[in-house]
């Protein structure tokens, strides 16, 4: 597993799950799945981080570690409606950068995941990243995921687990509460796919980590979004996988052409190109099946021209003494 090497400009260098035999097996992975809650949508913008939470788990779904925390983001916290966070409830909480030796025993040797995972690398690379949180560091977007892998009408974390799992998330809008429910879409994903899921992207990084002196401040409230996990691993995220409806897609799209707001037309379009790539690849393996009987014909044929000389050569002697 590759050590740390010297940060690149973003937190997060987001890779891709994939039905075809290439990259490692998406099982045989540990994964670090963070959610953040900001005063804003774009830190680019003045927004900042008011609370964070990371589910670190296996590709089999046990949790190994829970951590969440709010966070001082020294300005106005606005967006309450959403968050449900007050600026009474982050006085005494850790800032962002006494964070970042947690965060580096966390992501060490994991891929990060995000429900949207594009948000939550915006607010790491604009307040981590500078306080010393390596970049490039490997990732996986469930969001992106579903919508390669499987038809769905709506693909929010709310409304995936729903029509997948059968149930309605808890603590939707805290870090802890939406870090479970993708967690547990990721261990349900693993689980049902079709066929092995492999990961392609950026190798897991293992980073050094010192000792943290930050004094963490979980949130109370949320219907006990803050009972984390003891000291020895769950064996599931929220609870037991559950099999799931006949989703698939019988080609998987490019992830790539499935980010941003991924409306109709951004869905015909990636279905059109994974078609598309199909009667390529189709056109190349029938052309490759041509190329490889005539190259087993020529080679007989090279095998057989000196017996057939031979035959030839017994022949018109036979010949000549007649």
């Amino acid at each position: 597993m590759p050590h740390e090497k010297r940060a690149g400009h973003e937190a997060v260098r987001i890779g891709a799950l994939t039905r075809r035999r290439s990259g490692c097996r998406a099982r045989d992975l540990e994964y670090a799945v963070v959610d953040v809650e900001t005063t804003g949508l774009r830190p680019e913008q003045g927004a900042r981080v008011c609370e964070i939470a990371v589910v670190r788990m296996r590709g089999d779904g046990t949790v190994i570690r829970e951590f969440t925390t709010l966070v001082d983001p020294r300005t106005a916290v606005t967006g309450q409606e959403f968050h449900g966070i007050a600026d009474g409830d982050v006085v005494g909480a850790p800032r962002s950068a006494e964070l970042v030796a947690e965060l580096r025993a966390l992501f060490s040797g994991a891929v990060l995941v995000g429900h949207n995972l594009d948000f939550e690398n915006a607010f790491l690379t604009s307040e981590y990243v500078p306080a010393g949180l390596p970049g490039g560091l490997p990732g996986l977007c469930t969001l992106r995921t579903l919508r390669s892998q499987v038809v769905l009408e709506r693909y929010s974390l709310a409304r995936a687990s729903h029509a997948l799992g059968g149930d309605w998330p808890t603590g939707q809008h805290t870090a802890l509460g939406d870090a479970r429910a993708c967690a547990q879409l990721l261990a349900e994903l693993l689980r049902n796919a079709p066929g092995p899921l492999h990961y392609v992207g950026p190798a897991p990084v293992v980073l050094t980590a010192g000792p943290s002196a930050a004094r963490l401040k979980p949130r109370r409230s949320a219907a006990g979004a803050t009972r984390l996990a003891g000291p020895c691993p769950r064996p599931v995220p929220v609870r037991p996988p559950r099999p799931w409806p006949r989703v698939w897609r019988d080609l998987e799209l490019d992830p790539r052409l499935c980010a941003g707001r991924f409306g109709e037309a951004e869905r015909a379009r990636a279905v059109a190109r994974a078609r598309a790539e199909a009667r390529a690849r189709s056109a190349l393996l029938a052309g490759a099946a041509v190329t490889g009987a005539a190259a087993v014909a020529a080679l007989a044929a090279a095998l057989l021209r000196p017996r057939l000389e031979a035959w030839w050569a017994a022949e018109a002697r036979g010949l000549t003494r007649t």
